[in-house]
């Protein structure tokens, strides 16, 4: 794997981070569930210490079970998420070959933050009604907004981790700022993974024939024009110089939107949230806030965000799949803070200001 290196003459980056680590007895390790191990062993290492500071009302001896029952809620609802908001086909996708269902073919779209959330939710429902112990008892039994809070607080890590890894992979692509052949900004990146989506620009006739030029020279008998991109670059990520240089002036230079999300959803989100928890509050405060600032910052950051080019219908309203879902985010947040607010209850948290852990309900 090489660095991103500056296009030779064009200005901005062109894009050849290799997405796999390393290889062990045919089996890749990628970045892409690196972030996830990164993201849950961050938020198991914060809940553990917040837990022994009585700043949650978890049991600091049940941070694994806590992070292991909130990865499979990630996991789960962030698949069926994406299969059901942006490619509901592979639901009923089945295959002869391993992994046989399509809900299980995580190349094919990988996973949906907003279905991941709707998989945290009911984690952390789960959570809230306690842990069994050996002698058939509960303990831990808490509130399931409170829950709900100690989750928002430490999401913005699983985030910030999981959108590098989006770049890494060159996968949900910026809005082009310069067209192939023209100077780019020198922030922008070029990324060969466009070839194989449906977002890469009209070419004009000299670089259509140049492109297919170079497609065949590096074209494996009887293979297609996808595996041969394809192929073309896994040899770039390995480190192609000339082959990178020759595609250099056919891509578009974009914005790295993946890196907007990740210092939005990651950095921004995580800062603000965390200011507003320095002080105890009420349960499910938190979690409202949650919605509220991430629903607005990606309404935000998808200006410079294309969206997935397997919709049919791409945008309505002028807004795309994933905006709209954040204004119901949005919605949901502002609907419920109101609502706790009219409630009240006993406040808790508040990592400037520790004290006692007390039991809270619903």
């Amino acid at each position: 794997m090489t660095l991103l290196t500056l296009a030779s003459d064009l200005g901005g980056w062109t894009h050849d981070l290799n997405p796999i680590i390393f290889t062990v007895f045919g089996l890749s390790v990628r970045w892409y569930g690196l972030s996830y191990l990164a993201g849950i062993f961050v938020g198991y290492l914060l809940l553990r210490r917040l837990a022994r500071r009585n700043l949650v009302l978890i049991p600091a001896h049940r941070a694994e079970d806590f992070v292991l029952i909130m990865a499979f809620g990630i996991i789960i609802g962030g698949r069926l998420g994406y299969c059901l908001f942006y490619e509901p086909d592979l639901l009923w996708t089945f295959d002869s070959s391993f992994p046989f269902w399509g809900v299980l073919m995580i190349a094919r779209g990988g996973m949906a933050s907003h279905g991941g959330m709707i998989g945290v939710i009911l984690a952390a429902w789960r959570i809230s009604r306690g842990f069994r112990t050996n002698d058939g008892s509960i303990e831990g039994r808490t509130s399931f907004r409170h829950v709900a809070d100690v989750v928002a607080a430490l999401a913005p890590f699983g985030l910030f981790f999981g959108r590098l890894a989006n770049f890494v992979n060159g996968e949900l692509l910026g809005k082009i700022v310069a067209l192939p052949g023209h100077p780019a900004p020198w922030w922008a990146v070029r990324y060969p993974q466009e070839l194989l989506t449906g977002h890469a620009p009209e070419l004009s006739l000299d670089q259509t024939m140049r492109l297919t030029h170079l497609i065949d020279a590096n074209r494996l008998p009887g293979e297609d024009d996808a595996a041969a991109v394809e192929r073309m670059i896994a040899r770039i990520q390995h480190g192609a110089p000339n082959l990178k240089a020759q595609l250099e002036p056919l891509l578009a230079a974009r914005h790295p939107s993946q890196l907007y999300q990740a210092a939005a959803e990651g950095l921004i989100l995580g800062l603000v949230l965390w200011w507003i928890w320095r002080k105890p509050r009420t349960p499910g405060v938190i979690g409202c806030w949650f919605l509220i600032i991430y629903g607005v910052l990606r309404v935000v950051t998808e200006v410079w965000r294309l969206p997935d080019d397997n919709l049919a219908v791409q945008r309505i309203a002028g807004l795309s799949r994933g905006q709209w879902l954040s204004v119901v985010m949005v919605l949901a947040g502002a609907a419920i803070l109101f609502r706790i607010r009219k409630l009240g209850g006993e406040k808790v948290g508040g990592w400037m200001t520790p004290r006692p852990a007390q039991a809270v309900s619903d």
